[in-house]
């Protein structure tokens, strides 16, 4: 599946199933939640926190949710990411070509 394609999928989703999209700003709320919720499992699983009883590791899971509520925030602002991602290498490219590669840190 292409981005495109995500923010089509999506957006016949909601249409069919979910009414209406959340306004941009309930969107980006939710954004912001999904979000602690997939670092709730990389502190879990990546970091020195363990797992509560009953919690599982459902990381794929909570990327797809951030995923999911970006691509409603992208077709409610009319963002087309796959321009926006290509714009955004061609620029972190211009950017850091060298940076990173003369980092002695990495």
């Amino acid at each position: 599946m292409t981005i495109k394609e995500a923010q089509e999928a999506v957006d016949r989703w909601i249409k069919e199933y979910g009414v209406r999209y959340f306004s941009e700003l309930t969107n980006m709320a939710v954004l912001t939640e999904e979000v602690g919720e997939l670092a709730r499992v990389m502190a879990r699983k990546y970091g020195d926190q363990s797992f509560k009883a009953g919690e599982k590791d459902n990381l794929g899971d909570e990327m797809a949710d951030v995923l999911w509520v970006l691509l409603c925030l992208a077709n409610q602002t009319g963002v087309d990411l796959t321009e926006e991602l290509k714009k955004n290498i061609e620029k972190k490219t211009l950017r850091d070509k060298e940076r990173h590669i003369q980092n002695k840190k990495l």
